[in-house]
């Protein structure tokens, strides 16, 4: 029988001791590990600007609630969608010092009447249905690209490059934004158009632009002339209505004294008439003195006895003078 030594007793002790030991703090461990992963894997967070899509075996629900939530851990997955308005560039990309880049694969597009123009435009766009915009689709942002993108080819290919460039653009832009919305419908991927703002359009090529340029400030000023010359028929009118007004008064005056001094010639050649009716040899005289004294005063007389005599020329006014005078101091 061998002898048993009594120190390898001592250290097959010791030995099973570290390993009991061992084993329970690896046992302790991998239990506080596991309680924290099922402490952070059983809650998460949603804020203001997002919406939770929780799928549990295979079904997605969401939760629109805000703040910290639970979830059953490893059976519940959550992903959070941002239902904020986002959106992209078509034709141009902004680059991060500010400047932008154009696209002219994007950008570039034929008009009604077979011309080229550059158009920019920026999309906007929200989730209405997180479900939807993670699972029926692989990429939505894309799809919705390729839907404003051919919305506008289309749209631009049915207008003339005047248009385009300059009294068409509000409607150009409104026509747009209805065929996107409307393409989105039919795809169903859960996002809705917030805007398809035009950014800006233009022919593509400089001397092109300075055409164009040239054309619109020559519209420009024909509606700055239409409007001064508006402006000044405006005016002028009103001074002319006066004017007007004026003259009518002044003519009303006129009628209105010629007619009272009419009517007054009227009554007095009456009075005169029932004067002649009673003594019609006396007032054919009465009537030629008088007329006479209007008349002698202011003409020159002059009287050919026709005898071919030198003296032709008598000096009547000295005598119209004389009996004016006399008759004045008569008078007196």
């Amino acid at each position: 029988m061998a002898k048993i030594n009594p120190d390898d007793v001592i250290i097959d002790e010791a030995a099973e001791k570290f390993k009991s030991a061992f084993g329970k703090i690896a046992v302790i461990f991998v239990g506080v590990i596991l309680f924290f992963v099922l402490l952070f894997d059983s809650f998460y967070t949603i804020k203001e600007t997002e919406t939770a899509v929780i799928t549990t075996f295979g079904r997605a629900t969401t939760n629109q609630n805000k703040g910290l939530q639970f979830k059953i851990p490893f059976i519940q997955k959550v992903t959070k969608v941002d239902t904020t308005v986002r959106g992209f560039t078509i034709g141009y990309e902004e680059n991060k010092d500010g400047t932008t880049t154009d696209v002219e694969s994007e950008s570039v597009m034929i008009t009604s009447d077979y011309n080229f123009v550059d158009v920019d435009f920026y999309i906007s766009y929200e989730v209405k249905d997180p479900i939807k915009f993670l699972y029926a689709s692989d990429e939505p942002e894309k799809i919705l690209k390729n839907i404003a993108m051919s919305s506008i080819r289309s749209t631009m290919s049915a207008y003339s490059v005047d248009a385009a460039l300059t009294t068409g653009k509000a409607e150009i832009q409104s026509n747009i934004k209805q065929m996107i919305i409307k393409k989105l419908e039919e795809e169903d991927i859960g996002i809705s158009l917030a805007d398809a703002s035009m950014q800006d359009v233009e022919p593509p090529t400089e001397e092109v632009q300075n055409a164009f340029k040239a054309v619109e400030t020559a519209k420009q000023n024909k509606e700055s002339s239409i409007n001064d010359a508006n402006k000044y028929r405006n005016e002028q009118i009103p001074a002319a209505e006066a004017e007007a007004d004026k003259i009518l008064q002044e003519a009303e005056g006129e009628k209105t004294s010629r007619i009272n001094e009419a009517k007054g010639q009227v009554a007095r050649f009456e009075e005169e008439y029932a004067e002649y009716e009673k003594y019609p040899l006396i007032t054919k005289q009465r009537m030629f003195y008088e007329t006479m004294e209007e008349l002698l005063p202011n003409m020159k007389v002059i009287i050919d006895d026709g005898s071919g005599s030198v003296q032709k020329y008598y000096p009547v006014e000295s005598f119209a003078n004389i009996t004016t005078e006399g008759s004045k101091s008569d008078k007196e």
